[in-house]
């Protein structure tokens, strides 16, 4: 068995978690509300995936890593984009939506 192999399962998980969460991000921009969620379980889960992008290289697993920014880099914008929605009126996401999830989702 190959000693990366648990960082190649690590990271499918990883990336796989950061494509559902674009997903997330997709389904509030068009929804451009925030219902039944807490922003701030999204932010412990958020700083979660920081720490993981410090912890992973000191472990070597550079696949984890790299699914990992994934995940960062999702939790972060729905986290920006929930709190604008429930703070504004959400007009000024859109150069956010065409960005990240415009380009993907045609």
């Amino acid at each position: 068995m190959s000693n990366n192999l648990p960082d190649y399962i690590n990271a499918f998980f990883e990336l796989v978690g950061g494509i559902i969460l674009f997903y997330n991000c997709y389904l509030l921009y068009k929804a451009k509300e925030v219902k039944g969620v807490s922003i701030s379980v999204s932010a412990f889960f958020a700083s979660w995936g920081y720490w993981n992008l410090w912890y992973y290289p000191h472990l070597e697993q550079w696949m984890s890593f790299a699914g990992g920014c994934l995940i960062v880099v999702a939790n972060t914008l729905w986290i920006v984009m929930a709190v604008y929605y429930t703070k504004g009126n959400g007009k000024m996401l859109g150069w956010l939506y065409s960005f990240f999830i415009g380009s993907f989702c045609k």
